[in-house]
């Protein structure tokens, strides 16, 4: 497997574009993105587990429901949600507008929004530049459509991989958006992907259930989970390989790819956090079982003193210790050990074959088998300033790991969030 250019439209059949439409006043970048895949697809999705979803969200639970689809539509700067009637019949022009141009069925289009909640969405405004929007359409444009999705995000978030299943080449693309408002049950993103492979709908939900466990649900910036929160997939079967409907070795080569892909966007997510000057990352080893170390990397990354912590450059790790004595999972303290670490740049963190070394000027332990170390401050903070730091959890209950992503609470996420409506 490799990782190679193109985003959504990496992999054979699809197209993609993005243009501003003008759904919220002074945005100058684009608001209204467009996937289309040139033969219906398998499909499959996850959503949010919030009670208020967005109309958009229930639209597509609806048109999804079959296995089938062919298209995306989604835009930025309104949420579509708490919106009432109006905000459900908005969702469903949205796809009908779509479904016009591309000659398919509305049934077939995947519809998503976010931005502001509880205002309506002046649909109008994609239906007077759908057209132009569809005619748009091409292998090029994902670069458009990846920006056209963003809120707060500062950077646009996409990959590709290639990878062979049953001696075909195969491709799978993403984009996704996710800033603030993320909180472990997929946060406040919208994630589209996409591939050539063929594969039944029944195993696509069954993939990306196990991914986003270990991935996208992994992720914290502020405590807060969306309305609006979607994940979809559309394979195409392009590729021409004996279409997957069972577990076995092909399955698990699908997974890959699509775990390597979904750890990329969760920790761009988790450093592109609104207000974020640094990516946390925290790695629990020897616990129990995997869902007691997912649960205490979860816990330590989601804590808004350890955020606090992270921003100020401050080895408090009693504050790790802290939370994660109240997550409920399972872990001995007084056989914990706990080491920060960091590189320089946040690069390495999107290289999962740059294996950690508990050694160096670039790490250091605090904590050693229940006991406080009297270590280094000032080699502490200067690991801690770095664009990326890593938080080495060390049990003595077992051999599960896990991996959780966040980052720090800063001024700016108060300032980003106290006049975000207005």
């Amino acid at each position: 497997m490799q990782f190679i250019e193109g985003g959504v439209t990496a992999p054979q059949g699809f197209t993609a574009n993005g243009m501003l439409c003008g759904i919220k006043a002074g945005r100058t970048k684009n608001d209204t993105a467009l996937i289309y895949s040139e033969s219906p697809c398998t499909a499959a999705g996850m959503f949010t587990k919030n009670r208020v979803k967005a109309e958009s969200v229930k639209l597509t639970q609806k048109n999804i429901a079959n296995g089938v689809a062919q298209a995306v539509i989604a835009n930025s700067g309104n949420a579509n949600a708490c919106t009432g009637a109006q905000g459900a019949e908005t969702a469903l022009r949205m796809a009908q507008a779509a479904a016009k141009e591309l000659g398919i069925s509305s049934d077939d289009v995947i519809v998503c929004s976010t931005g502001v909640i509880g205002q309506q969405l002046p649909v109008e405004v994609i239906e007077k530049n759908i057209s132009t929007l569809a005619k748009g359409l091409s292998k090029k444009g994902h670069e458009e459509a990846r920006v056209a999705i963003m809120t707060t995000d500062t950077h646009y978030k996409e990959c590709a991989v290639e990878t062979e299943i049953g001696g075909k080449k195969i491709r799978m693309g993403t984009m996704c958006k996710g800033s603030g408002m993320i909180h472990i049950n997929l946060g406040t993103m919208l994630s589209f992907v996409t591939t050539d492979c063929a594969i039944s709908s029944e195993m696509l939900k069954k993939a990306l259930e196990r991914s986003v466990a270990k991935t996208y649900n992994c992720v914290s910036v502020d405590g807060d989970t969306s309305t609006n929160d979607t994940l979809t997939i559309l394979a195409n079967g392009k590729a021409g390989n004996e279409t997957i409907v069972s577990e076995g070795k092909d399955f698990d080569t699908f997974c890959e790819a699509l775990d390597a892909m979904n750890t990329v966007m969760a920790k761009k997510i988790a450093a592109d956090g609104e207000g974020a000057t640094r990516l946390i990352e925290c790695n629990v080893n020897g616990a129990k079982t995997i869902e007691d170390a997912r649960g205490l990397a979860k816990a330590i990354i989601s804590s808004s003193l350890v955020k606090a912590a992270m921003f100020g450059c401050d080895a408090n790790f009693g504050r790790f210790l802290c939370a994660m004595g109240y997550s409920g999972f399972n872990f001995t303290p007084e056989k914990t050990s706990i080491w920060f670490t960091s590189r320089e740049g946040v690069e390495r963190y999107f290289d999962d074959t740059v294996p950690f070394e508990v050694h160096g000027e670039d790490c250091i332990q605090v904590f050693k088998d229940g006991v406080p170390l009297n270590f280094d401050e000032n080699l502490a903070k200067k690991i801690m300033q770095r664009e990326a730091v890593e938080i080495l959890v060390q049990c003595a209950d077992g051999n599960a790991s896990g991996t959780a992503w966040g980052c720090d609470l800063t001024y700016d996420y108060v300032k980003i969030n106290g006049d975000y409506r207005t």
